[in-house]
């Protein structure tokens, strides 16, 4: 939220029926503008009028993924702000105490039944498309089940106390890993440079409170964050299509807090070139030695390693935590880099 922003510019904002639905339908998941038409019943121009004076206000933001554009909150029980969470508590007690207005908040819900239905629509069709070349990918690797498993013992034992707070999923795809420890984070930002990936994304995440996950579509070379802004960062599968990894990973070092944790899941190295035509793989697994050095380089100290042997590729994972003193020594790093996902 706008740290401008004043109470009369809030009432201002809230003073009309559209724009008050509008917040309470974000209070319950992300939308895009041309779903929040749907929703409403009202034509894309005239919501895009009203998100704009919400936006502008600092009640709501929006972000670009490809050609749609995504509205959320920027109000709730998580904000910063004190006025913002006192504005997200107003909004829900006038829903619970005015009738008429509390009647129009539950109609619109029910219309969100449709959007959950359309996103997982858009999913399945996605995933049969695609099938034929992901079951080759799985086909030459342990499966998931262990590996989620792993990566969960591994992280829930060096946070020491269970939680991963602020958590940012790098090239999160589908989703699921994001999903997977939503319940032992704080908040989690779901990172990928698709949007078709974060649609996909969108579909699984959708069931979790609007506030407890944020999609953000940006390149994994140059994270769009604040120094520190999260206390776990995990690449699943992701660091091989790094051109550069040893930059992708300082990113993520500036990114994380001191004492903070960063999870890899990856393969080790192996020799089918094919990968590089057929997926796109720009490395070909990484060594434990590789690993290592570049998360010294970032500022990280390695923590632990496993290897999951399945069929022709291994899979590994390394855990490390961020090192107290190194966050002014990644700013010149993360500057100079020009790597692409």
């Amino acid at each position: 939220m706008k740290n401008s922003m004043t109470i009369l510019d809030a009432i201002r904002a809230l003073d009309d029926p559209t724009r008050l639905r509008i917040m309470r339908l974000l209070a319950s998941m992300e939308l895009a503008v041309g779903e929040v038409a749907q929703v409403l019943g009202q034509s894309q121009p005239r919501v895009s009028r009203h998100i704009k004076i919400l936006c502008d206000s600092g009640l709501a933001e929006r972000r670009k993924e490809g050609a749609w554009v995504f509205l959320r909150s920027s109000i709730g029980e998580g904000a910063e702000s004190p006025l913002a969470s006192a504005l997200a508590r107003l909004l829900a007690v006038a829903e619970h105490e005015d009738t008429a207005f509390g009647r129009r908040c539950s109609e619109d819900r029910q219309h969100l039944d449709a959007i959950r239905s359309s996103r997982e629509s858009h999913a399945l069709e996605w995933f049969a498309r695609h099938a034929d070349e992901w079951d080759e990918l799985r086909s030459l690797h342990i499966a998931d089940g262990p590996v989620e498993a792993a990566l969960t013992e591994m992280l829930l034992a060096l946070s020491g106390d269970g939680s991963l707070g602020r958590l940012l999923d790098v090239g999160t795809g589908t989703g699921r890993i994001a999903e997977l420890f939503a319940p032992n984070a704080a908040h989690v930002v779901a990172f990928d440079k698709s949007p078709d990936m974060l649609r996909i994304a969108r579909a699984r995440l959708q069931h979790l409170p609007a506030d407890a996950v944020e999609l953000v579509q940006g390149d994994f070379a140059q994270l769009p964050f604040a120094a520190r802004s999260f206390d776990t960062v995990l690449f699943h599968q992701v660091l091989h299509y790094a051109q550069a990894p040893e930059a992708v990973l300082a990113g993520a070092a500036r990114v994380t807090a001191p004492g903070g944790r960063v999870a890899i899941v990856d393969f080790a190295a192996h020799e089918r070139e094919d990968l590089r035509q057929t997926h796109a793989h720009a490395r070909l697994g990484f060594s434990d030695a590789q690993i290592e050095t570049m998360l010294l380089d970032a500022g990280f100290i390695p923590h632990e390693t496993r290897a999951l042997a399945g069929h022709e590729l291994v899979v590994k994972l390394w855990t490390a935590v961020r090192r107290e003193d190194s966050v002014t020594q990644l700013e010149p790093r993360q500057k100079s880099s020009s790597g692409k996902t």
